[in-house]
């Protein structure tokens, strides 16, 4: 048979080719080269922005050979086996054909291409003369085809043998200016728009959209070339995004402020926003450790990833390949502390992170000095249109801000150090929803960045971005403001500012009641950081934020979240006020549910602490009513046994409770005196 190459996961300017197997029929081998070969003919009706002439001429060839194809399918000749070995290397040659062709006509890849000219002219030169030494061989005599078609495969390989290397002139001269234009990137000098403009209009790129798809394009390269570690072209790659990225800002008018991103808040996000400690993460799953643990020869690994390993029949240390003496689990407190608070300082999602999205920590600085210098530039141009530019010109920078901080460090830094900040705020007063709707978006994106915050809170950002958060012009606008509250309050002072500001709080619980699965998850966490500042507690225990919870845990909701509102009732419940609060709502139940449910394991950790808070604060009245729940023992035994370290040090403590409880009550329960009956007015 003939094999197919998934082409969705293959790089750009890779050709892996698969060669037909031997046991493939001449007829089936025939056909597929027939197949191919259309293929490629179709490329003479798509846009070349570069390397017009080689793939005009490859084409010109496969198309000779097509007809020859074609004449010997219709005379159902048999073929002898030389024509057959010629036939594979040719299909093999077709395919790699194809690839060059399909990247060369790639959406967004026009600029990539003109760069890499010389390597891809090469491709052409050597995929060509590939052609000539099977043709040269075959036994064309045997096979039975007219005079005039034997002729024109006799010419195309006599020209595939001569093929000479074709460097298209204006691909070199498009590819120079773009150098030039780099190079005055790296030494801080505005290049002449006539300039870029002239290297666009070759490329044919005309709008923004399309210099929006060939950034896209360029950073899913960087992304690639991160993941498969070979870094040797990051360089040039964010060269030329800094080039496009300038483009796109300075040169062109977006045909709609916000068609982009429209994703927000911390919900796609859950990468951190700073530099994140390696040693945070697990040695086998490279992800953010939950629940850290020990080994025998010291090393520290998520419990669920060692635990995996060891039921793998693996009795190594992963890290240093040391024999175990024994699969002995110590959990490292420290270190878990140490993450939650990098965590709560860095505004990361209280969900266990999963995320495959590449790790932006490499984005502290730019890639190259001229993508560094292109930013800089790019930044004070926003800086300017935002301050003086019309009320169209300030949102497109808003926009442009909102895109350019998306996923980048250094982009974020530059963008504060132009003075974007003050601004921004005050586009937040703006009458449109778009442009307020750019603002805070794009406010959202610096506050991740250390001086972003500092800039928004010594500017008087809280004020204008609460006032967002109450009243904004649109529910988009209130849930990003929500997510920009998230992460201000990663900062300890600030989420004194922000918990002391009247009317806060209770805008981010009107969220919660209003807002879409992302915006109550951006309200959720927003609290939720709040809390970590003591006299917090009080205010977000005299609104409505408890029985809202406990609604979210009794419902269909996102596992991010349930976990999200159930740390928060955790968290609430420390305190005998929380518990309190908790009782009088139908919590318990929802609690037990829960804990039956295929929650996250962490979401199951916060729920024993939260039942563990209750029978501690409020006494008998709530473990009588847990005792009488008989799927109970069995859901914390499974705790004890399944779950995080954590989860199973308060089960254990929960199942103490229940069975002294049990062994000491009569047979009639009498109420504590100490616990109101009001308490637990939908405990029961």
């Amino acid at each position: 048979m003939i094999q197919k190459f998934d082409r969705g996961d293959r790089r750009i300017l890779t050709f892996p080719a698969v060669h037909p197997c031997d046991a493939v029929s001449p007829a089936t081998l025939l056909e597929s080269l027939i197949t191919l070969s259309h293929n490629i003919c179709s490329y003479q009706h798509k846009f070349f922005a570069t390397q017009r002439r080689n793939a005009r001429e490859t084409i010109r060839q496969i198309g000779i050979l097509l007809i020859f194809f074609e004449e010997i399918r219709d005379r159902k000749q048999n073929l002898s086996k030389a024509a057959v070995l010629c036939f594979s290397e040719l299909h093999l040659a077709f395919q790699k054909i194809l690839f060059l062709l399909e990247d060369c006509t790639r959406e967004g890849s026009r600029l990539c291409i003109l760069m890499k000219s010389n390597y891809v002219a090469t491709q052409f030169h050597i995929l060509i003369r590939t052609i000539a030494t099977p043709l040269d061989v075959l036994p064309l005599g045997s096979i039975d085809v007219p005079c005039e078609i034997r002729e024109l495969v006799e010419l195309v390989a006599m020209q595939a043998r001569k093929a000479k290397l074709e460097i298209d002139p204006d691909d070199d001269s498009a590819m120079k200016r773009v150098i030039l234009i780099l190079n005055q990137f790296e030494n801080k000098f505005e290049p002449e728009p006539g300039f870029i403009k002239r290297v666009l209009d070759y490329l044919q790129i005309k709008n923004w959209s399309e210099c929006h798809r060939e950034i896209r394009f360029l950073d899913e390269e960087i992304n690639l070339e991160c993941l498969y570690g070979s870094e040797r072209g990051l360089p040039l790659l964010s060269s030329l995004v800094g080039f496009m990225s300038y483009c796109r800002g300075v040169l062109f008018e977006a045909s709609a402020h916000g068609a982009f991103d429209q994703t927000v808040g911390v919900c796609d996000h859950k990468l951190l926003n700073s530099l994140n400690p390696e040693d945070f993460r697990c040695p086998i799953s490279l992800e953010l450790m939950t629940d850290p643990v020990t080994v025998s020869t010291g090393q520290t690994y998520d419990r669920a990833s060692i635990q995996k390993w060891f039921k793998a029949g693996n009795l190594l240390c992963p890290k240093t390949g040391e024999k175990l003496p024994n699969t002995e689990l110590v959990p490292n407190s420290t270190l878990r502390k140490l993450i939650h608070q990098f965590c709560a300082d860095n505004g990361v999602s209280l969900s266990k992170s999963r995320s495959k999205n590449r790790d932006i920590t490499r984005t502290i600085v730019a890639g190259s000095p001229a993508a560094a210098g292109a930013i800089e530039l790019l930044s004070d141009f926003l800086a300017n249109r935002l301050c003086y530019g019309t009320r169209e010109h300030k949102n497109k920078g808003a926009h442009e801000i909102r895109l350019l901080a998306k996923s980048n460090i250094f982009n974020r830094s530059c963008l504060v150090d132009a003075g974007t900040v003050p601004p921004l705020l005050n586009l937040l007063d703006s009458s449109d929803p778009t442009s307020q709707v750019n603002a805070i978006s794009a406010l959202l994106k610096l506050s991740k960045h250390d001086s972003g915050k500092k800039a928004i809170v010594e500017n008087g950002g809280l004020k204008p971005i609460l006032t967002v958060l109450k009243s904004g012009l649109n529910l988009e606008a209130r849930q990003i403001s929500a997510a920009t509250i998230f992460y201000l309050s990663s900062v300890h002072d600030y989420r004194k500012l922000i918990g002391a500001t009247p009317g806060a709080i209770p805008a981010l619980v009107e969220l919660i009641k209003e807002g879409t699965s992302c915006g109550k998850k951006n309200a959720v966490v927003a609290i939720f950081t709040l809390l970590l500042h003591n006299p917090n507690h009080q205010k977000v225990l005299e609104t409505e934020t408890i029985p809202l919870l406990v609604d979210i845990l009794g419902g269909p909701n996102t596992d991010e979240l349930l976990t999200d509102s159930i740390a928060v009732l955790s968290t609430l419940a420390e305190m005998v006020e929380g518990s309190v609060a908790i009782l009088q709502t139908p919590a318990l139940p929802v609690l037990i549910r829960f804990l039956n449910s295929s929650a996250t394991p962490v979401g199951k950790e916060y729920c024993a602490s939260i039942l563990l808070s209750l029978c501690n604060h409020c006494g008998d009245e709530v473990v009588a009513i847990l005792a009488k729940d008989t799927s109970l023992m069995r859901l914390l035994y499974s705790l004890v046994t399944d779950g995080t370290s954590h989860a199973s040090k308060k089960a254990r403590w929960l199942i103490k409770i229940l069975q002294k409880f049990q062994e000491t009550s009569s047979s009639e329960l009498t109420p504590s005196a100490a616990v109101p009956q009001e308490w637990f007015l939908h405990a029961r």
